[in-house]
């Protein structure tokens, strides 16, 4: 047993020997590595102080390549351009129609963005390239201008507007390819940097102006010179005609060449520009519309009794068609009612001076007709309100602008610069209403004026209320055969008036003699004999009578028929118009025949039927007073 455990310590002891020896073979190993490590680092060190400056040459040397790189690049960029712009500088300095339009558009974009790119960079090298690169610019886009110029010349020449206004044709308008290349060229004109531009319009826009401008005016031009001829008098004293003057066809052409007008922007130009490059187009033809109707004015003014219904159809012709375009384009209302301006102060004047006129004329009136007929100036005032009449929509605008009764100021005659009144502002007044009232205080001043003047000039009211009454018929009748009817049906009532006042005035002279016909005899033998009932005998009521009123009886016969005989004669001798004649016929058959009937009822016996005084019976009286008619 102690054998066996002393076995098994040597084979334990032989295990620790043989871990001593691999322990000692160990450490020499690590020696020896210790040894190579020191010798390694040794070399480390000095490779890297070898190496270390060769090192820092490398990195510095990339750094440089990759900024020369970039410099390279940015060389590369900043002669890209250049390079562009010489490749492009023989298409631009070319003409477009050879190259083509569409090549030559794309260059100056191309030519554009180059500019933009440049500039961008800010970089002071690039200036004069990016001057040079402005200049080839400008020419590019001055070389489109002209292509605009001449594509807008194409369609602009002028035409004969009468043409299109008598058959009813429409304006002619650009065609639908060539506003899409406008439009095109426009775009990049517009959107050019080199584009200079003068207040609100582009220079295309300046140029698409001035040519299509100078074709409106142009073929606008016979129009105005015919209104201005049509407007010249042949006779002194012939009064205007309602349509003969060419401002209607003139107005006609002005509408319908600026709407085809329009037509044309829309599809050219952006919606911003759209008002702008109309009213600079239509500004040299408005120009001329607005010296036509300053001549057209003079004219009026010149003749304003005979055309003053000119001024009226001016104004109607030139505010619908203002209303037309404004409704249409949205645009020109202002322009055309600047342009309205002087014959509407003409127009708005002849209301007061008309009624000054009437006034004036009849006060300076030496003499009256001595036959009791009417006046011209009657007929002629009313003729004007007749006239006036067809021209209602232009003189309701004025009348309101005006105010009722404002035409009988003096203020109506003034400027538009005048203070506006309350009534002036009264836009929602009805114009048939104030035309009706100015027709009255017409009427009202002329009859009035008349009467007045009657008074002073007429000798006896016989005369003047024959004449008056004439002249009351005639403004009557004028009114009943015409448009003033329905506007002036108030005025009846005051004329009925002023016919009985002149039949009144009229009766006076034959009341003296139907008072010869009162029976004022009063007996205290025996009553009054009666004037009704039961039948007269002549000769009984003469016995009851002396001699002394049988010579009074006889010696009123004898003044009744001379003063008689002489008013039928007067009755006969004076002018009376038709209604005149009847209506104061009526009225002497109403006032003597009755009284008549009743005297020679009572006295006819007193001459014995000799008609030594009793000079007519009851049937020739009233045979003679029906004749009055």
């Amino acid at each position: 047993m102690v054998a066996a455990r002393r076995a098994a310590y040597v084979e334990e002891w032989a295990e620790v020997e043989v871990l001593f020896a691999s322990l000692d073979k160990m450490k020499s190993l690590t020696k020896k590595i210790e040894g190579s490590m020191a010798r390694l680092d040794a070399s480390g060190r000095t490779v890297q102080e070898a190496i270390g400056p060769v090192y820092g040459n490398t990195q510095r040397l990339q750094t440089t390549t990759s900024n020369v790189d970039r410099v390279l690049e940015a060389i590369e960029k900043i002669k890209a351009p250049l390079d562009m712009r010489d490749r492009e500088e023989r298409i631009i300095r070319s003409r477009p129609d050879r190259v083509g339009l569409a090549e030559y558009i794309s260059s100056i974009d191309r030519t554009n963005q180059a500019l933009r790119d440049l500039k961008a960079t800010n970089m002071r090298s690039n200036q004069q390239a990016i001057a040079e690169l402005n200049d080839l610019l400008q020419e590019g886009t001055a070389r489109l201008e002209g292509v605009f110029r001449d594509m807008c010349r194409q369609d602009s020449q002028p035409i004969e507007p009468l043409k299109q206004i008598t058959t009813g044709s429409e304006f002619p308008r650009i065609s639908g390819a060539k506003s899409a290349q406008l439009r095109t060229i426009n775009a990049h004109i517009s959107g050019s940097n080199a584009t200079s531009s003068s207040g609100e319009l582009t220079q295309s826009a300046q140029v698409y102006a001035h040519e299509r401008g100078q074709y409106i005016m142009l073929s606008l031009q016979n129009l105005a010179t015919a209104s201005i001829s049509t407007a010249r008098k042949v006779s002194a004293d012939a009064v205007y005609k309602q349509g003969s003057n060419a401002i209607g066809s003139y107005a006609q052409g002005i509408r319908g060449m600026y709407v085809a007008e329009y037509d044309n922007i829309c599809p050219i130009f952006t919606r911003e520009q759209w008002g702008p490059v109309l009213k600079a187009t239509c500004q040299s033809s408005l120009t001329a519309f607005t010296s036509t109707l300053r001549e057209l004015d003079k004219h009026v003014r010149n003749n304003l009794d005979t055309d003053c219904y000119l001024a009226y159809e001016i104004i109607d012709v030139v505010s619908k068609t203002s209303i037309q375009l404004e409704d249409r384009t949205g645009e020109l209302k202002y322009p055309l009612s600047d342009a309205l301006k002087p014959v509407r102060e003409t127009a708005r004047s002849s209301l007061s001076t008309f009624l000054t006129e009437i006034r004036t004329k009849i006060q300076q009136m030496m003499s009256l007709p001595i036959d009791g007929s009417a006046v011209p100036i009657t007929a002629e005032t009313m003729t004007r309100l007749q006239l006036m009449a067809l021209y209602l929509p232009p003189l309701s605008n004025i009348m309101r602008s005006l105010g009722d009764g404002g035409w009988s100021a003096p203020s109506a005659a003034a400027s538009s610069n005048s203070v506006p009144t309350l009534k002036s502002f009264d836009v929602g007044a009805d114009g048939k209403e104030l035309f009706a009232h100015y027709c009255l205080d017409m009427v009202e001043t002329l009859l009035s004026s008349l009467d007045s003047r009657a008074r002073t000039l007429l000798r006896g009211k016989g005369l003047q209320g024959v004449f008056m009454a004439n002249n009351i018929i005639v403004v009557e009748r004028m009114i009943r055969s015409s448009d003033l009817q329905t506007m002036l049906a108030s005025v009846q009532g005051k004329l009925d008036g002023l016919k009985k006042k002149a039949e009144a005035a009229y009766m006076e002279t034959w009341n003296e003699t139907a008072r010869l016909l009162f029976d004022s005899l009063m007996t205290s033998k025996q009553a009054r004999p009666p004037s009704t009932g039961q039948a007269i005998d002549s000769a009984t009521v003469l016995k009851s009578l002396n001699s002394k009123d049988k010579d009074g009886i006889k010696e009123k016969f004898k003044n009744f028929n001379t003063g008689f005989d002489d008013l039928v004669n007067k009755h006969k001798a004076y002018r009376m118009e038709a209604e005149v004649r009847r209506m104061l016929a009526q009225a002497v058959q109403r006032q003597i025949e009755p009284l008549y009937i009743r005297w020679w009822d009572r006295y006819h016996e007193v001459d014995k039927g000799k008609g030594k005084y009793v000079k007519y019976d009851k049937a020739q009286m009233s045979g003679i007073l029906a004749g009055l008619s």
